[in-house]
């Protein structure tokens, strides 16, 4: 029987995939460290994994789109993936076209990194660029920095904490001295951290917790956590990785037990009616006003779901569940719980587009957010099913352009002025 080294050596050298070997080869890429890709690509074509990686990034997706292209010119479209070879004899999986009676899956090449290049590329007349890393801070004070004028380095001090933006987009918040601002006392301080539509933002809390936030999103938290909890505001979407604070012998013992005994200080993440509890996980919550539900996912850890809903009676009532990992809550009334493929949920903030079984309404929701786009409609629009990758990067005609080769849907890109105003697109059957 074949190892993973062997299968892997064995598909890239081959044009003839089995459907076994196409599940295989999606849960591989999907769920695994890429250790055996990687030793393959050393030994085979004495490449690593990152050049390799950044050999397929540059070349792939025009190799793609003229394939479809042929595929579609000669009205033969397949379920047979097409191997594509790149220089220096190295063979990949380019495309997998599969005619649906509910829709088409095109799939492009996943992006590298999450983080936005200072190089965004330009786009041509009637098109619109990708988002980017843009925020605004609002102090407690009420004062507010632009992230994306401010330059690098420490931009503010309240409370004894440092706030410092750095050169890749992140901003941090460390401990600047041990006494208290004048006039602040033992009092919160809160800040709070807004995305417009078309940015994107990452910040590392002050107890050492990475959030990553989506476009049109926002998140209100303390400079400093104190007391025996620790606990934000969530509007839009965020990925959290939280860290594991142990509560000090002092303090209410109301966390979780660890194995030494000691109990863990609780994170809380409240979005709307619904409340997050974690210890030290990381999981994406997706709380949109205009989505139908609050969508939370679990990749690592445990959470509980709470929420507060309101009875015939008048009185309300607290519903919850826990997550497992690979793990979804869905909240509207009721809290319902899947099982998910993970990758789909946290796809923004590794810097790709995932459309898994949706229509046209759910994918255009998620472009006008990144292209800070406005969305109109004419005509019947179709809902069939779509599923697909792209690159958040790429400029939005290279999104339309895909979403077109449906033959379900088509676009006008309205650019505006430059003062970024009736930037919209018009969607048309």
């Amino acid at each position: 029987m074949e190892n993973t080294k062997q299968r892997l050596d064995r598909l890239l050298q081959t044009e003839n995939w089995s459907e076994d070997d196409i599940l295989w080869l999606r849960q591989y890429l999907n769920n695994k460290d890429l250790k055996e890709l990687r030793e393959v690509a050393l030994e085979q074509y004495n490449l690593d994994l990152t050049e390799l990686k950044n050999s397929l990034d540059g070349k792939l997706s025009a190799q793609i789109l003229d394939t479809i292209h042929q595929q579609i010119k000669l009205n033969q479209p397949t379920s047979r993936i097409r191997i594509i070879t790149l220089k220096r004899g190295i063979k990949v999986a380019a495309i997998i076209l599969i005619a649906l009676t509910s829709g088409i899956y095109f799939y492009l090449n996943k992006p590298i990194s999450s983080q936005i290049t200072a190089q965004k590329p330009q786009p041509k007349k009637s098109d619109i660029a990708p988002g980017g890393n843009k925020a605004i801070l609002t102090l407690a004070d009420g004062s507010k920095i632009s992230l994306s004028d401010v330059a690098n380095g420490e931009i503010a001090k309240q409370a004894g904490i440092s706030i410092t933006k750095t050169s890749n987009g992140q901003l941090i918040y460390s401990i600047a001295d041990s006494q208290p601002v004048e006039g602040v006392g033992q009092l919160q301080v809160y800040n709070t951290i807004e995305t417009p539509k078309g940015g994107q933002y990452q910040i590392n809390l002050p107890d050492g917790s990475k959030v990553w936030l989506n476009a049109a999103s926002s998140l209100r938290f303390p400079t400093k956590f104190a007391g025996n909890e620790r606990k934000v505001e969530l509007s839009g979407e965020a990925y959290f990785e939280i860290a594991h604070i142990t509560l000090h012998s002092e303090e209410s013992r109301t966390g979780a037990k660890t194995d030494s005994g000691a109990e863990a200080m609780p994170f809380k993440v409240i979005s709307g009616n619904q409340t997050v509890e974690v210890l030290g996980t990381h999981f994406n919550i997706n709380a949109y006003s205009d989505e139908p539900s609050i969508r939370t996912t679990l990749l690592e850890g445990s959470v509980r779901v709470l929420l507060n809903s309101p009875s015939r009676g008048g009185l309300g009532k607290t519903l919850s569940k826990h997550l497992k990992p690979g793990q979804q809550s869905k909240v509207n009334e009721i809290i319902n719980v899947s099982d998910v493929d993970t990758h789909e949920a946290i796809a923004w903030k590794n810097g790709y587009f995932m459309f898994n079984n949706e229509n046209i309404e759910s994918i255009m929701r998620k472009v006008s957010r990144w292209y800070n786009v406005d969305i109109e409609y004419q005509g019947n629009i179709s809902q069939k099913a779509l599923w697909g990758s792209l690159s958040r990067f790429k400029n939005l005609s290279e999104l339309t352009d895909m979403l077109e080769l449906t033959g379900s849907v088509h676009f006008k890109i309205i650019p505006g002025d430059t003062s970024e105003k009736e930037r919209r697109i018009i969607v048309m059957p």
